[in-house]
């Protein structure tokens, strides 16, 4: 009987811990999509160039050593990221529900936004992992 109890303590404690993940991965996307959408607007208005990006890439390693995933070719993937779904309001919130690395598997082989929608939706509800995804998402 207090197995039984005990293991609902558990269920709980995995939920939490779900519930967790779910909004740091959501808090990220939100900070991809900002950071592209700054870099998109400033490359836009011939404010910045790829050099000035490389150099944010550098300042960001220089100043703060222990962030991590904002190489120069990190912050571009952000921007094409940012730019491949800002038109798009109906797919912009499905992003922030997927991982950054199913984002960049979709929005880099998905050819249409029908199909980016599918497979959004598809990891949505099925909570693919990225080899899940590769192995959908790869032509047959």
């Amino acid at each position: 009987m207090l197995v039984n109890q005990f293991d609902q303590i558990i269920t709980l404690i995995k939920q939490a811990q779900n519930n967790a993940l779910r909004l740091v991965n959501k808090e990220l996307i939100n900070l991809y999509w900002n950071i592209g959408e700054y870099i998109s607007n400033k490359v836009e208005n011939s404010e910045w160039g790829k050099s000035v990006v490389e150099e944010l890439a550098s300042h960001i390693q220089k100043t703060e050593p222990g962030i991590k995933g904002f190489s120069d070719k990190n912050l571009w993937r952000m921007k094409q990221f940012y730019e491949t779904y800002k038109d798009f309001p109906k797919l912009s919130p499905l992003v922030r529900e997927v991982s950054w690395t199913n984002n960049l598997i979709i929005f880099s082989r998905a050819k249409t936004n029908e199909e980016k929608e599918f497979y959004l939706k598809l990891c949505i509800d099925e909570r693919f992992s990225k080899r899940e995804l590769e192995r959908q998402i790869s032509p047959k």
